[in-house]
């Protein structure tokens, strides 16, 4: 994981720039360095993962060019052959083949990158900053102008507080061009419905995610796994270890008392043969990195926060103990094959019209999330459920086979590994648990019981009243909101309101994100 910034005016004022760009240090803290172009200023912070020598430090130069770029770019080897031809390479980081790729396809090739990305390319040719972000959002890219209306890009928001007064979440998918946001991939958009019977479904969905686990264990760095003992990162986690030589390093987290999820880690990680390490939390602890979690993520959502306070300190840990760079995640599976709420949509279309809607917005919770509390540790994220062939696969399948006709959710995803050994059927076949509930029914507890006791019912009212835009609706979501506020001031926007289960649906009118309160949670609390 690294940061990256961008003042695109020649009047940037290089110690203002500073400020800003080093706020985000922990993302990259194995170098840093600053150009200065023609047009304006270029950072770059590096976490060493793919080619740990100093060639490998950016921003890369080519002729009178540029590039700083957050990302893994998988399957880079095949282009850099192909570009060898013409172009001389000095490292072994992937991000290099990015300005040959540009001199020779300009903007049409972020369409052609099998990546995560984010990327600001200075093309001293032209004399203008081009910037742009992988389909789903997975890395970071903010954006703002100053009052002289010059663009700023950064990797966080941080970065941009008091250098604009409005924060932008850069869109995923689009890349910025004179003046310009152009739209190159839409992700969650399929331009056919694929009409592939149960079976090859379900053996397509097994070769594209065992792909995408095994392009994203390649690292110069050490590698590592949360897992938490719920279907997605166990799979991930069971696909790695077959495809591993040595046993892969697990990582779990709960609170001692009531943690779900903990047993089932434990008995996944003995099935595969991981060496597993179990991290508990206090509620002191979860009290104490309140306010420090809602900082490092930007954002005032309360599944958000809730689900963040154990991957924050788990990844903390990871940091502080290990010499882990690398971290598969489980995030994006939900998106795809559903939520415990989605068992209420109304019919087929709706399901696939919500995993539409929540593929768009994964930049600003799960994805943003996962980016964050493993970054502020100086570890890097992977999310093998958001390899580009694999959400383009199962966003194209026949929303009819993807909606839960079959009594137990995510029917496709556990049918297509039942075979092959991968985990036990009691893990494989058990029913989700939200994160932030799995770590311990008692942490959100104690982050509501915070919240009643800081805030009168009076003080409650007369506070939200103030908030126009995703007014707080609890004691619990004014108080992320108010250290929201503390630290992105009048920043709200940035955020497309709370993530709730889909309110116009029978059974999906809550108070509360949690699945804990849908009629249909019944056995995933165990």
């Amino acid at each position: 994981m690294c940061s990256i910034m961008s003042y695109c005016s020649r009047s940037a004022d290089f110690d203002v720039f500073l400020k800003g760009f080093h706020r985000t240090i922990s993302r990259g803290p194995d170098d840093s360095r600053i150009v200065e172009t023609k047009n304006g200023l270029l950072g770059f912070h590096r976490l060493s993962i793919m080619g740990l020598a100093p060639s490998g430090m950016q921003p890369f130069r080519l002729g009178e060019c540029y590039v700083v770029c957050n990302g893994e770019i998988y399957g880079f080897k095949k282009l850099k052959e192909e570009l060898s031809e013409k172009y001389t390479f000095k490292s072994e980081s992937d991000c290099e083949i990015l300005l040959p790729l540009y001199q020779e396809y300009g903007t049409d090739m972020f369409a052609m990158l099998d990546a995560e990305f984010a990327c600001i390319i200075y093309d001293g040719d032209a004399g203008e900053f081009i910037a742009a972000r992988d389909p789903i959002g997975i890395r970071p890219l903010y954006y703002g102008y100053d009052k002289e209306g010059a663009v700023i890009f950064a990797s966080e928001a941080k970065n941009l507080v008091g250098l604009t007064d409005r924060i932008m979440p850069f869109p995923p998918g689009h890349y910025y061009k004179s003046g310009q946001l152009i739209r190159y991939c839409d992700i969650a958009k399929s331009d056919r419905i694929c009409r592939d019977n149960l079976e090859a479904v379900c053996k397509n969905i097994h070769d594209k995610l065992t792909a995408g686990v095994e392009k994203r264990l390649a690292a110069d760095a050490k590698v590592g796994f949360l897992l938490s003992g719920g279907l997605d990162s166990s799979l991930v986690c069971a696909i790695a270890a077959k495809k591993s030589k040595e046993p892969i390093k697990t990582f779990a987290i709960g609170m001692r008392e009531d943690a779900i999820d903990l047993k089932y880690a434990r008995q996944a990680a003995d099935y595969i043969g991981s060496d597993h390490t179990e991290v508990y939390m206090t509620p002191d602890e979860v009290l104490s990195s309140l306010e420090t979690v809602v900082q490092l993520l930007g954002t005032y959502d309360i599944t958000t926060i809730r689900a963040s306070m154990g991957m924050y300190l788990v990844c903390k840990s990871i940091h502080e103990r290990t010499d882990i760079r690398v971290l598969l995640t489980g995030e994006i599976s939900d998106e795809l094959f559903g939520y415990k709420y989605t068992d209420f949509a109304p019919d087929a279309m709706a399901f696939q019209m919500e995993a539409q809607k929540r593929i768009r917005e994964l930049h600003m919770y799960d994805v943003l999330r996962a980016d964050r509390c493993i970054s502020v540790n100086s570890l890097e994220a992977r999310v093998p459920f958001g390899d580009l062939d694999f959400v383009k696969y199962v966003m194209s399948v026949n929303p009819e086979l993807k909606i839960n006709t079959y009594g137990k959710g995510k029917y496709l995803l556990r049918r297509a590994f039942e075979d092959g050994d991968y985990l036990p059927e009691e893990i494989l076949w058990r029913e989700k648990a939200a994160f932030s509930d799995a770590v311990g029914h008692s942490m959100v507890d104690y982050l509501k019981e915070y919240a009643e006791r800081k805030y009168t019912d009076e003080e409650y009212e007369s506070m939200c009243e103030k908030y126009a835009y995703a007014r707080p609706f609890t004691k619990e979501s004014l108080l992320y909101r108010e250290i929201f506020e503390t630290y992105y001031p009048g920043q709200a926007e940035m955020v497309a309101g709370f993530w709730m289960p889909n309110k116009e649906w029978e059974g999906c009118d809550v108070k509360d994100p949690s699945a804990r309160v849908l009629s249909n949670y019944g056995d995933s609390g165990k």
